[in-house]
This record gives structure tokens, C-alpha cells and sequence, in this order.
């Protein structure tokens, strides 16, 4: 019987420019989202202004890197992904720490900015679907909302586990909880397929991020494991080489 996500994997790699969506697409997104976060706390441990270098640039060439194809190639979009989440990280928590905002108001921010660009988006293509990123304008759509789900995920992570004091493992399993709601709806349902992805898509970030720094983070800060966030960033960055290479391999066989 053929499954929903092979359904879906097979519609996203036939029209798409974008990853197709299928298991390995979940995993890898939730090791980016772990890795931004590790990357981009570390980075900013050594030095702010070393953090901010390394994110800019890194996205700006991922992104030159993954637009001057028009198409999915796994190893663009997906470091695409990891320079998304790092800059991701440092524009949340840049705004937060820089300007002194508290994390329900960026968590807010950062909120009506994701639907903006859907609500824009969905009135000038007519659809949000990833099925259908197609175009370059598509594509410049679909990066933007990437930028901004980050952005979100990881303020309201930072709300669960330090406003809320739940620490980073409690907040991971209320984000793994949470990430199962649109999983269950759509293949209960079979009904908005793409907004339940949208869901789930903002909800990887918190999840990811709250196991980074569950591992990375002393257990003086949210009961972390005390690894360090550059030991665990560069164990995620391996783990997303190989799982990349798992993805161009499959890309290169259908």
C-alpha cells in the first residue's frame, strides 16, 4: 500500500525545488534545527562579533549556492537549511539579548512576522504549498518563511525553558508532544496537508533546540548536560554530512 509520505515524497521530488518530505526529511531537519542552535551559541561564546561574520556569510553563500539551481540538489538545499538555522538562532536571541526584549514579546514578533509572510505569500502565489516552489519567486517565499519559523522556534523555546523555567529536557518532551498533534490530525484526517506541515515545520525548531541545549548547557542553566555547545555542534554537523549523503544518495538512485 503506498504510504502518505511516499505520496508526498514523489509529488515534492517531481515539481519541487524544495527537499521531498518523508522521514528523512524530519530527521534532518531536526538535526539543522539542533545544530543552528549549538553552532550559533557557541560561535557567540567565542566571540559576538565572530557569530555575526560566520551567520551572514554562511547564509549569504548558502543561499547563492542553492539559487543558482533551479531544482532540488540535497547538498545545496540542505546546507541552505543549517545557515538558516544558525542565523535563525543568532536573530532571535540578538534581538532578544541586544535590545532586552522579553521572550513572550519576541516569541510574539517573531509570530506575526511568520504569518505575515503566509498571508502575503498565499495572496500573491495563490498557494503556500512546498509542493509547488517552482519559481524563483516561490523559492524567495519559501526561504523567507524558513527564516522566520527559526526565528519563532527558537523564541519560544527560549520562553518554555527560561521564562517558564521548565529547563531544556522538559521542554523538549512538551515539544515532542506537541509535534505529534499535526502528524496524528493529517494521517487521521487527510485534510490540510499543508498547514499541519507548517505546524510541524515551527515545532521541529523548539524541539531541536531544547535537545542541543539539554546536552550542551551546564545543569546550573535548564539542567543541561554540561557537553559544550562547540563539542555538540561539531558532533551534529557529522551526523547532518552523513544524513546529507544519505539524501544525495537516494536523489541519485530514483
Amino acid at each position: 500500500m503506498t504510504t502518505v509520505s511516499s505520496r508526498a515524497e514523489r509529488a515534492a521530488t517531481t515539481t519541487s525545488w524544495v527537499a521531498p518530505v518523508g522521514l528523512l526529511f524530519w530527521i534532518l531537519k531536526l538535526t539543522t534545527t539542533a545544530f543552528g542552535e549549538a553552532a550559533s551559541d557557541g560561535l557567540a561564546g567565542i566571540s559576538p562579533a565572530l557569530a555575526v561574520v560566520v551567520g551572514v556569510v554562511g547564509l549569504v553563500a548558502a543561499y547563492r549556492w542553492q539559487t543558482r539551481t533551479h531544482g532540488y540538489v540535497a547538498e545545496r538545499y540542505w546546507s541552505m537549511v543549517a545557515a538558516v538555522a544558525v542565523f535563525g538562532t543568532m536573530l532571535a536571541d540578538g534581538v532578544h539579548v541586544a535590545l532586552g526584549l522579553p521572550y513572550p514579546f519576541t516569541s510574539t514578533l517573531y509570530a506575526a512576522a511568520t504569518a505575515a509572510v503566509f498571508v502575503t505569500w498565499r495572496r500573491v502565489e495563490g498557494t503556500i504549498s512546498i509542493h509547488d516552489i517552482d519559481n524563483p519567486r516561490r523559492e524567495r517565499f519559501y526561504w523567507g518563511a524558513v527564516m522566520c519559523t527559526f526565528a519563532l522556534g527558537t523564541a519560544v523555546g527560549d520562553l518554555t525553558a527560561a521564562t517558564l523555567g521548565l529547563g531544556f529536557w522538559p521542554s523538549a518532551a512538551l515539544f515532542a508532544i506537541l509535534i505529534a498533534i499535526p502528524a496524528v490530525a493529517w494521517r487521521t484526517t487527510g485534510r490540510h496537508e499543508i498547514g499541519w506541515f507548517w505546524c510541524a515545520y515551527v515545532l521541529t525548531r523548539p524541539l531541536g533546540a531544547s535537545m542541543a541545549d539539554g546536552f550542551a548547557k551546564p545543569a546550573s542553566f535548564g539542567h543541561g548536560l554540561g557537553v559544550g555547545d562547540i563539542p555538540v555542534a561539531l558532533v551534529l554537523a557529522a551526523l547532518l554530512c552523513g544524513l546529507v549523503l544519505t539524501a544525495v544518495g537516494r536523489r541519485s538512485v530514483a
